[in-house]
């Protein structure tokens, strides 16, 4: 019991134990929203910011049918998936004792970006608006359209994987100027 103790707390895990947890997590999700929604949920991220900003964009736009439709405002299995995210994140950071106030990351960005929080800032919004975007096109997010999909074993989910793969390392390597 104390080895699996101290494993819980360590600040990181076998890539195959937490991808394991994460499959069990998505078929429990399914299991918990077929029996308590009127149509299964896959777990996915891109989703709940469409319905948490939604009430702006019907501000901006009363007749926008994809936020009417689509998107509607609310709080949606989404938005309580994406808050189990961020609260599971602050329990692990805690239990592992590697939390901590920061406002810039750690010395490999500033040694690249500088250390600027206003760039940080800026660079940050518009990748969190081009991801969305970009979430939006794909039909869903890393979460829901490469695991979610890969749990029904969906031909698109693997193509989706390797062309993450294929795009991330080469622009990991032009942005950080160097290989990993």
């Amino acid at each position: 019991m104390n080895k699996f103790v101290a494993y819980m707390k360590s600040p990181e895990w076998s890539p195959y134990v937490a991808g394991s947890g994460l499959g069990v997590v998505m078929i429990i999700a399914l299991l918990l929203s077929n029996a308590l929604l009127p149509a299964p949920q896959l777990v996915g991220a891109s989703g709940a910011y469409e319905n948490l900003v939604a009430p702006v964009g019907l501000a901006l736009d009363p007749n926008n049918l994809y936020f009417k439709t689509i998107m509607p405002p609310g709080i949606t299995w989404a938005v309580w998936s994406l808050l189990g995210v961020f609260l599971g994140g602050l329990v692990s950071a805690l239990l592992s004792g590697t939390f901590k106030w920061r406002k810039l990351p750690d010395q490999q960005w500033t040694e690249i970006f500088g250390p600027s929080v206003a760039k940080r800032w800026i660079i940050v919004f518009l990748a969190a608006a081009l991801l969305e975007y970009a979430a939006g096109i794909a039909g869903g997010c890393t979460s829901g359209l490469a695991v979610g999909g890969g749990l029904f074993l969906a031909p698109s989910a693997f193509i989706f994987m390797a062309g993450m793969f294929a795009a991330g390392m080469p622009v990991a390597w032009v942005m950080y100027r160097r290989k990993y």
